[in-house]
């Protein structure tokens, strides 16, 4: 349930975007026969009156009304409606300045008449194509998003061989299946999901990794997963972490008589009946034909305000200083430049996850783009400074948002060579 001052304010802010909007769709529907124009002012404002009621049914209803999938695809479809009105109305507004800047300059007693009418004749036709250009890239987004939706079991296996001087020989040739932020509460799909399972164990990763934010929120949402998970299986182990949704901190608590602490226990007990070490500000000794080397794992710890610093490197490191290399899990990628390259340089490889590429953005060869990078210096993939190394794994699972746009849903395959 939200508040209903806040869901009246989201409302009017809606409704102003719909008419700043339908300026735009008045100017390009102009020389349309009175049919065609009725038939699209219809349509616009059909879509504008469902938005506003889904976002009512959304804000006042329970988590049990119309089930969870409808609610899932509703709450995207308004907020896809939204961001691509916002879209639109980025672009009119450039277009809206420009013209009152023309406007200024015409009342000026320098500017003629004549060059008032060009300018003016030329305003007409520019604002014309700018509100095609800002209705195409609004609608362009929006159908961006819906095809999206089919995307977010698209698993796609991102292999990394990375090179170490300091790799003891014994190591060389190491596979570790690296995922991240599964988020099971989010899934709709459970044969997905399993597809997704076996194609992390048809990798035969030497050690399995995982970065946190099992869930979203709430340890029961793994009820229905911990037997696909299970399965999950390597001659190393399995080894896990924490990540800011696993503490359970964007709920209010108590639920169903569960309170906020007994529900991280519960979360703990998830991992080791899967079979899951997870790793608690601590490290422990992986070890081939009498070589070592350490792998550490903290709690959440982010260089960002909003989210929680549990993590505790001065609880895992220490013991580690004697092995020649080591592997650290931390779920946000921040903590790498804000205190593993400062005050841990001897890390060789930090393995994160959090940011998912935001689910949405462009990567071909030679470029990637996201909205996300504006927040995160590194956000997905493979960074290096000094021989250290960070990847930042997109994340197996999705939230908020359930699909994928041009960042698929990954399972690394690290090779150390």
């Amino acid at each position: 349930m939200r508040s209903p001052l806040g869901v009246f304010i989201f409302i009017i802010i809606m409704l102003l975007m719909d008419l700043y909007v339908f300026q735009a769709v008045k100017m390009v529907s102009h020389n349309a026969n009175g049919k065609t124009k009725s038939f699209i002012f219809i349509l616009y404002w059909a879509i504008s009156v469902f938005s506003v009621i889904g976002f009512l049914f959304f804000s006042f209803t329970g988590q049990l009304f119309l089930g969870k999938k409808i609610r899932t695809y509703l709450f995207a479809t308004i907020i896809g409606f939204f961001l691509a009105k916002l879209v639109i109305i980025l672009i009119l507004f450039v277009d809206d300045v420009r013209r009152m800047i023309q406007w200024l300059l015409n009342k000026l007693p320098l500017v003629n008449s004549s060059s008032t009418i060009a300018s003016t004749d030329d305003a007409i036709s520019r604002s014309v194509f700018i509100s095609w250009l800002g209705l195409a890239a609004g609608t362009s987004l929006f159908g961006s998003l819906l095809y999206g939706f089919s995307n977010k079991y698209q698993y796609k296996v991102i292999k990394q061989q990375l090179s170490y001087d300091n790799l003891p020989e014994s190591f060389k040739g190491l596979k570790i299946v690296h995922i991240s932020d599964i988020h099971s509460g989010s899934f709709l799909d459970k044969k997905a999901v399993e597809h997704g399972v076996e194609l992390i164990m048809e990798q035969q990763a030497d050690l399995i990794l995982f970065t946190g934010d099992l869930v979203n929120d709430k340890a029961s949402e793994m009820n229905d997963y911990i037997n696909l998970f299970s399965k999950l299986k390597a001659p190393l182990g399995v080894f896990s972490t924490l990540g800011n949704h696993d503490y359970g901190d964007y709920v209010e608590w108590p639920i169903e008589g569960i309170t906020k602490d007994q529900n991280i226990e519960n979360l703990k007990k998830v991992h080791a009946t899967m079979g899951w070490k997870l790793l608690m500000n601590e490290h422990v000794i992986l070890e081939k034909n009498n070589e070592q080397i350490a792998l550490l794992g903290i709690e959440n710890w982010s260089a960002k305000a909003r989210f929680p610093k549990h993590g505790k490197m001065n609880l895992a490191y220490p013991g580690t200083e004697k092995y020649p290399f080591k592997i650290l899990m931390s779920h946000d990628p921040s903590h790498w430049h804000a205190e593993v390259r400062t005050a841990y340089k001897d890390i060789d490889l930090t393995l994160s996850g959090h940011t998912h590429g935001m689910q949405f953005g462009v990567e071909i060869p030679g470029f990637k783009w996201s909205p996300i990078q504006y927040i995160y210096k590194e956000w997905a993939g493979l960074y290096e400074e000094d021989n250290k190394k960070l990847y930042v794994n997109r994340g197996f699972g999705f939230i908020g948002y359930p699909g994928r746009v041009g960042v698929m849903p990954e399972i690394t395959l690290i090779e150390l060579v």
